[in-house]
């Protein structure tokens, strides 16, 4: 009998559990959703802007919005999504981006460039494992500094640089 009752309370507090994880949803929105304000003050977020474009494509497709509706729709929406988006795009970046951006130029600084293939990646590379130019660096012959990208001679001995 112990174990009846038991198993009676464990299947009540899975059967509540259950219960109160399918109706959360309901009575408690997880993700508040936005709200638009109507008439001439109306802010859109780019991604609102782009759903809504998306909305009118599929009512137009499905026969729910005419032709005439739909070009007046898209040239609204189309208009609130460009000057949301010029907005943002106004915006200054977050610190974290212009750090990003930083690692990514002293990234590319130690990597050698060819003038004709762009970034090597090797970094010890002399010569473009493309085109054979020679990268910027140093003379082997005079050890001068040759900062001409895709030089082929050496400007102060004249030693050939390329392969």
């Amino acid at each position: 009998m112990n174990t009846a009752i038991v198993a009676l309370v464990a299947g009540t507090v899975l059967a509540v559990g259950a219960l109160a994880f399918v109706l959360y949803p309901l009575f408690f929105d997880a993700a508040p959703r936005r709200r638009v304000a109507t008439g001439a003050s109306r802010v859109w977020s780019d991604d609102l802007a782009v759903a809504a474009l998306r909305e009118i494509e599929f009512d137009r497709a499905t026969g729910k919005l005419s032709d005439a509706d739909y070009a007046q729709l898209k040239e609204q929406y189309t208009r609130e999504a460009l000057a949301s988006m010029r907005r943002s795009a106004s915006t200054p970046t977050s610190r974290g981006d212009d750090d990003v951006e930083a690692a990514i130029r002293a990234y590319r600084a130690q990597r050698p460039q060819c003038a004709d293939c762009g970034p090597r990646s090797e970094p010890d590379a002399i010569f473009c494992s493309n085109c054979g130019r020679y990268l910027p660096g140093t003379c082997t012959q005079c050890g001068r500094h040759v900062a001409e990208s895709g030089a082929r001679f050496c400007a102060s001995c004249g030693t050939r640089l390329a392969a």
